[in-house]
């Protein structure tokens, strides 16, 4: 959520209008902000004078009483002065719930850095990695590759739920959680981030916190009856894991690495992808997510996006880091590096990680914040950091078409081997 206060200023309003309209949204919700906080500021003015008054009228009745004189018409006022008070209470709730509206449907503010685009083909080349492998045979794409194999099987899935889902079978499965285990092991024991396994549903509160409500409840799939969703991704439960809360400046960064099962709904998707694993309702996912100080956020947002990198050298899967673009970002982002695995049977670039620095968006919205060892000095949000590390059907998807053989079978990349029990070529089942 957007600072108010920082809107009061000519250059930070000037700022966020800049930033509103290379993202494509209404320049002019800013002078709405505006309006809406003056009224507010407006009713609290009126507040504060009749609390004053009634402060002044309170001492004028001690005083009577004290005198043993008559307070009977002086008593009437405070009667009518509380009735004011009340009243302007309830004008403030509402005041302040019509301004949190507006701000919790706006953008966060793009870093200076994020290039103005109108979408993905504006997005730039940070660096790239790894090399393209070359094939002497026309590269299947892996959903091909998968049920030549029969270790996918898409049609099966459908009948037990319907479309976008998969069942994965034999060796498929067995790497699924060979890359979740290695996933897990990188982050944890090189790069430093704690394990985590967080609730897969969350309720209302928590999806507000880290921006998906109100603006993304399309995109989530809810329990009938009840206040809880499935989990999008965990950023949802491991960002909210210190809502309310006030850390010690000497606990940043705290670095979280979790893994979860993801939801979605693909809310305005249909048509796109419909073949494979590239865009399912449901799929597994390593996540990282770190706290930060908001000096360091920055620094650690390259580190965060260079511990996702990490796995993809380690699997030696070809890769490239875009710096996306103002019309591209996520909504939550003040800047966003996405990683694109190559995969060879699309031909293509596709997204596999999102490393995002929120600044103070997301902990704003959830009320997380923290104080230093000076006692006089106000707690100050943190600043909340999140990205794949990495997305584990799309890492599968990589190595299936990276990985390929001319007679369909799959090597498996030499840092799983030991995770899936020794095995080194994937081949139909007989």
């Amino acid at each position: 959520m957007i600072d108010v206060r920082a809107l009061e200023k000519p250059e930070g309003a000037e700022e966020y209008r800049r930033s509103l309209k290379n993202r494509g949204e209404d320049p002019k919700w800013v002078d709405k902000i505006a309006d809406l906080n003056l009224k507010r500021k407006s009713i609290i003015t009126q507040q504060e004078q009749l609390r004053a008054e009634q402060n002044r009228v309170g001492e004028e009745i001690a005083k009577k009483k004290r005198a043993k004189e008559d307070a009977s018409e002086m008593l009437t006022r405070m009667q009518g002065i509380a009735g004011q008070v009340k009243e302007l209470d309830a004008k403030v709730a509402a005041a302040e719930a019509e301004l949190n509206e507006v701000l919790m449907r706006l953008p966060n503010k793009l870093h200076s850095s994020v290039p103005v685009g109108e979408g993905a083909d504006d997005n730039v080349v940070v660096r790239a990695d790894g090399v393209k492998g070359t094939f002497a045979f026309k590269a299947k794409e892996h959903w091909e590759l998968g049920e030549k194999l029969g270790i996918l099987d898409f049609e099966r899935a459908g009948k037990v739920t319907g479309a976008r889902f998969t069942f994965l079978r034999g060796a498929a499965a067995a790497l699924e959680r060979a890359l979740i285990q290695f996933m897990m092991d990188v982050h944890a024991h090189e790069h430093g981030y704690e394990e985590m396994i967080p609730p897969f549903i969350a309720n209302s509160l928590s999806f507000t916190g880290t921006g998906q409500f109100p603006k993304f409840q399309d995109d989530v799939f809810h329990l009938g009856g009840t206040d809880y969703h499935l989990i999008p991704t965990a950023e949802v439960p491991v960002t909210n894991f210190y809502a309310g809360e006030i850390l010690k400046e000497s606990e940043l960064p705290a670095k979280f690495v979790a893994y979860s099962p993801c939801f979605r709904s693909e809310a305005g998707s249909y048509g796109k992808d419909t073949r494979g694993l590239i865009r399912q309702h449901q799929f597994n996912k390593v996540e990282l997510v770190i706290f930060a100080h908001p000096d360091k956020s920055y620094e650690l947002h390259d580190q965060l996006t260079r511990h996702a990198e990490k796995i993809l050298q380690k699997l030696e899967l070809p890769y490239r880091v875009m710096n996306l673009c103002s019309r591209d970002i996520g909504f939550g982002a003040a800047k966003c590096h996405d990683l694109e695995v190559w995969l060879p049977g699309q031909n293509a670039y596709r997204e596999i990680s999102s490393c995002s620095n929120f600044e103070d968006f997301q902990a704003r919205r959830a009320g997380i914040r923290f104080k230093g060892t000076d006692a006089k000095a106000k707690p100050q949000f943190v600043h909340t950091l999140n990205g794949s590390g990495l997305a584990i059907g799309r890492t599968l998807i990589a190595i299936l078409e990276n990985y390929q053989q001319e007679d369909g079978s799959v090597v498996v990349p030499k840092a799983l081997e030991k995770y899936m029990g020794g095995l080194s070529l994937i081949t139909a089942k007989k």
